[in-house]
């Protein structure tokens, strides 16, 4: 049996609430250039095509391939400190794509922030995975997973009233800056207060290491073991990551959504933001609660295989109604299929970690974590938005955006939609073998 004791419920919850802080600041510092696209076009003199480079590739990066390294760095260091660096970076980095003056400079400034970015989910589920028992994940992996609609949420909020200000205001003078642009400002409003943030995770506790389930010290491992499990047992974590790669190419190809309500039903951008906000607000959190109480609840009752279960069910919503939604007549119906394509990620978003954690070793786990979010961000931030401007200029014509957003899903997600018996399979093949190891 393990021996260490798990920490305190009070101090493990309080660092699932911190880290899900900076996870909300994170999505609102990724977010929010989405949906500043129309004045930054105008002031930087850029192309929907250099956007696309910006939103997707300048972010991805960094932020998908420095996941393994930070993530085997978390196997061995004070995971507090990498997060409050980690913050502190991106913090900084968003505040100075308000200083822009071109595109490298905003580029680079972005691939800053996912450098920053690429630290906090490897060390919070190491940290999870080292404060809760396997039984009692699902909850707080929920309420950490929450903040990707919270963030999404919050970015979409301001700026619709960065839009709105917009309007009625050229410019504002600051100190040692000088004269800024409204989109510039906005930058500089979500990034700073980060670094206090920041300050905040030098002092929480770092929370014990644990020993594997089966009762044995817990080894230090390197990349060549990491991946060399993760080859060896390919056919389940293939599968896994093929989903969840899906989940991550919609979410991103959503980056467009605001100009394509604009083509297609005649929307204003902040219009959008601010429907866009308070919908993923009420809808996500609850989507990921409630798909967390499930994978704990169907598991007591004996459904090992919970969290796939509750995991293909998110994807088959998210699917269809993520294909559904821009071709709807009406912006209220469009709408409605995006609460349920909401629905659908954020489910994914819960039961693919819970999944994930439950058939790999506690020795790697932040390593295979890290290689889980490289995979999926590489390919939904490579994939999700270049894909939707390169069909929408050279397929469909830029007049069809909506055209473009609807076809990526069904590019994208029919085959595994197809294989998910097969992935099922392999999956179950794999959580067996993995229980078996755990028991004393």
């Amino acid at each position: 049996m393990n021996e260490q004791p798990w920490p305190a419920s009070r101090t493990a919850w309080s660092m699932v609430i911190l880290l899900t802080i900076a996870y909300i600041f994170s999505f609102v510092d990724r977010g929010i250039l989405g949906l500043l696209i129309e004045p930054i076009k105008a002031d930087l003199q850029l192309k929907d095509e250099d956007l696309g480079y910006l939103i997707g590739p300048a972010f991805a990066l960094f932020y998908a391939t420095m996941g393994l390294p930070l993530g085997w760095l978390a196997d061995r260091r004070r995971r507090t400190w990498i997060v409050a660096a980690g913050i502190a970076l991106w913090s900084a980095a968003t505040a100075a794509s308000g200083l822009a003056r071109g595109f490298w400079h905003l580029f680079f400034a972005r691939m800053g922030v996912g450098v920053g970015e690429a630290t906090l989910s490897p060390c919070a589920m190491s940290m999870i995975g080292d404060s809760f028992p396997p039984e009692r994940r699902g909850k707080p992996i929920a309420v950490y997973s929450a903040a990707l609609s919270l963030g999404a949420g919050i970015a979409s909020l301001i700026g619709a009233l960065v839009l709105t200000w917009a309007k009625s205001s050229s410019s504002i003078d600051l100190p040692l800056i000088g004269a800024t642009k409204p989109w510039q400002f906005a930058f500089l409003v979500v990034g700073l207060p980060g670094l206090l943030l920041a300050i905040a995770f030098l002092f929480i506790p770092e929370p014990l290491r644990r020993k594997t389930e089966a009762g044995q010290a817990q080894a230090v491992t390197g990349f060549a073991d990491s991946l060399g499990h993760v080859k060896r047992h390919s056919g389940a974590f293939v599968g896994l990551f093929a989903l969840i790669c899906v989940m991550t190419i919609i979410a991103y190809s959503h980056g467009f959504n605001a100009s394509a309500f604009a083509r297609r039903y005649d929307w204003q951008p902040r219009d959008y933001a601010w429907v866009n906000g308070w919908m993923t607000l009420t809808i996500g959190p609850m989507t990921v609660a409630t798909a967390g109480i499930m994978c704990d609840r169907w598991r007591k009752e004996g459904l090992h295989d919970a969290p796939f279960r509750v995991l293909w069910i998110g994807f088959v919503v998210m699917l269809i109604s993520s294909v559904l939604a821009l071709m709807m007549p009406t912006a209220f119906w469009a709408f409605v299929m995006l609460g349920l394509g909401t629905v659908g990620i954020g489910t994914m978003s819960v039961t693919g970690m819970v999944c994930l954690l439950d058939i790999t070793p506690a020795a790697i786990r932040g390593q295979v974590v890290a290689l889980y979010y490289m995979v999926i961000s590489i390919t939904g931030l490579g994939l999700g938005p270049t894909s939707v401007g390169w069909l929408s200029t050279r397929v469909f014509g830029e007049a069809n955006l909506h055209l473009a957003v609807s076809a990526v899903p069904l590019l994208y997600g029919l085959i595994p939609f197809f294989l998910i018996p097969a992935i099922r399979r392999k999956y179950l093949a794999e959580l067996e073998r993995t229980q078996q190891e755990r028991k004393p």
